[in-house]
Formats: structure tokens, sequence, C-alpha cells
């Protein structure tokens, strides 16, 4: 046989390499969405896999508790049809956000509909009953609200895109089955720190849907502001209140500074455990956020 009879069978195959390879990367930009939370971005990977591009607008060890968007971002996410954000409150710019991008785009809040908790209560002295308390935002430490988030980002995505329906909803089915397996790691894990033990002692209050779900009793040292210690009266009772209970550590948190818990952990003797992941900003997945935060905790509190 000829080279040349040879070199017709390779021919057609690059040809139909570089045939598929440009179909991949065309139905890679069938969907375009950006992300206004870390995790976020995680999910509509998992969810979106070759038809959607992905703008992640917060950096890598970005805040969204303070982000906002600048010109620079809405240049970055220029053509995104959709943009997600966390909801229950934690961005407060997304009004004048909608009044910015008009029709252009649509801003899913991914954690609008889901059950939510009470956030923390910095008043003394007063009847619960006499206000409302603002809703926690930090919903995605909870496995079971991040996986109704899957479902919430698979239909948003369908509807914006009804031709990569199938392939959406054949990624949230698995991504769905990932975060199952990670929910049973997860209580397999935890299941190791004794019941009286549980007293999770945090830099903010970031974990109130963690504690729920596995059972703490959520203790945030420096309530709702993490870089901040409480007044010399609240730190007193905090202080009887971690050695009444015989908290077991304190965990810092990767975005905030230790120093600030370290003198509390000298006060009181109660060893300062690793930091954990609360916004999932230096987190490289959500799978890898949960993993670090429940080895952290059974490390510093388990048997």
């Amino acid at each position: 046989m000829s080279i040349k009879a040879l070199q017709i069978p390779a021919m057609r195959q690059l040809a139909a390499t570089l045939f598929l390879s440009l179909s991949v990367s065309l139905a890679a930009a069938d969907l375009k969405v950006a992300s206004l939370h870390p995790l976020l971005g995680d999910l509509a990977r998992q969810v979106g896999g070759v038809r959607v591009e992905v703008i992640d607008l917060i950096p890598k060890n970005g805040d969204p508790h303070h982000f906002e968007p600048t010109p620079d971002h809405l240049k970055q996410a220029a053509d995104a049809t959709l943009y997600l954000a966390s909801g229950m409150g934690l961005e407060s710019y997304l009004d004048s956000l909608r009044g910015i991008i008009g029709a252009k785009a649509e801003i899913v809040e991914i954690g609008k509909d889901l059950p939510s908790i009470e956030g923390k209560c910095d008043h003394e002295g007063h009847d619960h009953g006499d206000h409302e308390h603002e809703i926690d935002p930090h919903w995605w430490h909870s496995i079971d609200l991040f996986r109704r988030a899957t479902t919430i980002t698979a239909a948003s995505f369908s509807k914006a895109d009804p031709a990569g329906a199938e392939l959406y909803a054949k990624n949230a089915a698995a991504y769905r089955a990932t975060l199952d397996e990670l929910e049973r790691w997860t209580r397999k894990e935890i299941a190791r720190i004794p019941r009286d033990k549980r007293h999770l002692a945090t830099a903010h209050a970031a974990f109130g849907y963690f504690c729920k779900d596995h059972g703490f009793e959520p203790i945030p040292v420096q309530g709702v502001n993490r870089e901040q210690m409480p007044d010399p009266k609240k730190l007193a009772a905090l202080i009887a209140e971690l050695k009444e209970e015989q908290v077991g550590a304190i965990f810092p948190e990767k975005e905030s500074n230790p120093k600030v818990l370290q003198a509390l952990t000298k006060d009181t003797g109660i060893k300062l455990g690793e930091a954990l992941i609360a916004d999932g900003s230096t987190a490289e997945s959500y799978e890898a956020m949960i993993r670090h935060n429940v080895s952290a905790i059974v490390a510093g509190l388990g048997k």
C-alpha cells in the first residue's frame, strides 16, 4: 500500500478530530454565566459542563460579603446570559446590578427559595419578638441545600438554553450523586465526635447550617463580624460559656486574621483548631471545602 493511501485515513481522522474540537468549542459558548459567589462558579461548571462558559467575578481569596461589581467586572461578564447570585440577602447590590444590566441578562438568586435559618442576633436586653432577625445567608454549608441548589441551577440553565437541557439534567444528576457520597462521608466522620462535645466555636456566624444538619451548638466568637472581638462584657460571658461547655477547640477562618482568636485561646486555655473555610473563596471546589472543614473539625473535637 502506498504512503499516499495510508495518509488518506489519517487525514480523515485528523479532519474529524478538528471538527469535533470545533463543535465542542462552539458548544462551550452556548451559554455564558457570570458567578457572584466562588462556590456557585464551581456549581455552574459541574452542571454546565462543556456548554457553559463560567466567569468568576470574585477573585481567589475574595470576600463575597464585601464584593461589589465594578465596571471592569461588568466588562468581564459582557454577553453573559445569567448572573448567579447566592441570595438570602448576601449581595446587597443586586437591585443596582439589575438596573445596570436591564434585560440583557437575568440574575438568578440560587438560595432565594431554599429553607433558611435566622442569623446571629447581636442585640441585648430585648424581647426577640420585637423585631425580625436577618436570614443567615451561608446556606452552602448544608450539603442538602447545595444538592437542591444543583437542581435549581440545572433548571435555570435549561430555561436559558433549552437545547442543552438534557445535558444539564444528566450533569446535575451526576453531581447530586457526588454530593450524596460526600454527605455519607461527612456523617461518618462527624460520628467520631461525641454528642456532648459538639460545640462549634468559630470566628463568625457562618456555620449555622452545618451545625443544624449535624447537631452542633454554634458559638460564633466574633458574632457577625469576624474582624472584631466582642466588647469586654460580651467577652467575659463568652469565656464563661466556653469553659462551662468545655469547648475543645476554637476554629479561626482562612479568610480572617487568626490573631484575633489567638488572644482568646490564651485566656481560656482552649486550643486553636485548624482554620476553616467559610465562604469558599480559598477552596478549589465545594467538595474540597467540605472535606477540609469536616476533617479540621473532627481533628479538633473528635475522640
